[in-house]
């Protein structure tokens, strides 16, 4: 059976983590064709392909690992992997939350120096890491995701829909990224990073929880490891609307205390951090390097 909870996960993660790229990918072409540069877009294009042909090859090489471990360093594996993944993600939202503003002006400067300081070649690399960071991030968030959707009750077919519904959102992406390069402005880019942020928050918080249940599971956590509740009589976490649940925010319907605490914890200081209003701070005027400073001491010749 077709998990949709699973698929929707991985297309709301690779929806929002291929926006990122591609908008990215979108300002660095649009900004080439405007200083009249667009005879460089292959070179962009053999940049974007090596960043998403690394970060494919990790992710397969990771969940390939974790299938291939026994107990209990299978469980000591995953719980680590998904904390990395909750912390990557955790990180990219408040560094996206503060970037946002400036992230435009940043890539232009940064292709201005490639084009008058480097070799065009340098647009490749350029186009790399801007894109592998991105890559990478999403790679690890998948693996995690296809690890908890595997543990449940849809095995391997379940991992199998997170991928699908990643690359279903990663192609939804790459479409706004063409949309924004042609000059639509039909979707607010901000109101999107926003709220597909406001989920990511409660996909990280269902890995996280779901960390410290492996934890809990081979020994590593022995306090608050009584139920802290059981509704599994009302919503069950391995059937219809409580599967749904589980794949995409890591629902369970009789957590342990600690696995409870940990989850209601994330979730209220990371959401009302990555809520609060953004202080823009007005950027400094540049001085004309013709103007000499007020009061300067004009310099004279020998």
């Amino acid at each position: 059976m077709f998990d949709v909870g699973a698929f929707t996960s991985g297309l709301l993660t690779g929806l929002r983590e291929g926006v990122e790229a591609a908008l990215i990918v979108a300002i660095v072409c649009s900004y080439l064709a405007r200083t009249g540069n667009a005879r460089h877009f292959g070179k962009i294009w053999v940049g974007v392909a090596g960043a998403v042909g690394l970060s494919f090859a990790l992710g397969v090489v990771i969940f390939a690992t974790v299938g291939s471990l026994e107990e209990p360093y299978e469980q000591a594996f995953e719980g680590a992997m998904m904390l990395a993944a909750a912390g990557v993600v955790t990180w990219m939202l408040f560094w996206m939350r503060r970037q946002a503003g400036s992230a435009r002006g940043d890539l232009q400067r940064a292709v201005d120096r490639v084009l008058t300081e480097g070799t065009a070649w340098g647009l490749a690399v350029l186009a790399f890491t801007a894109v592998i960071r991105e890559g990478l991030e999403t790679a690890l968030f998948l693996v995690g995701q296809a690890t908890v959707a595997a543990d449940g009750a849809s095995g391997d077919a379940g991992a199998l829909a997170v991928l699908v519904g990643a690359l279903v959102g990663l192609g939804i992406a790459v479409a706004i990224g063409y949309g924004f390069y042609r000059g639509s402005r039909a979707l607010d880019i901000r109101s999107f990073f926003r709220w597909t942020g406001v989920l990511l928050v409660f996909i990280a918080a269902g890995l996280l929880s779901h960390a410290v249940h492996e934890f809990v599971e081979i020994g590593w956590i022995t306090v608050g490891t009584g139920p802290a509740f059981d509704i599994g009589a009302i919503l069950p976490h391995d059937t219809g609307i409580g599967l749904f649940l589980r794949a995409i925010f890591g629902y369970t319907s009789s957590p342990e205390w600690v696995v409870f605490a940990t989850w209601a914890t994330y979730v209220v200081v990371v959401l009302t951090l990555y809520l609060r209003p953004v202080t823009r701070h007005p950027a400094e005027p540049h001085p004309d390097p013709r103007q000499e400073p007020t009061g300067a001491t004009p310099a004279t010749g020998a």
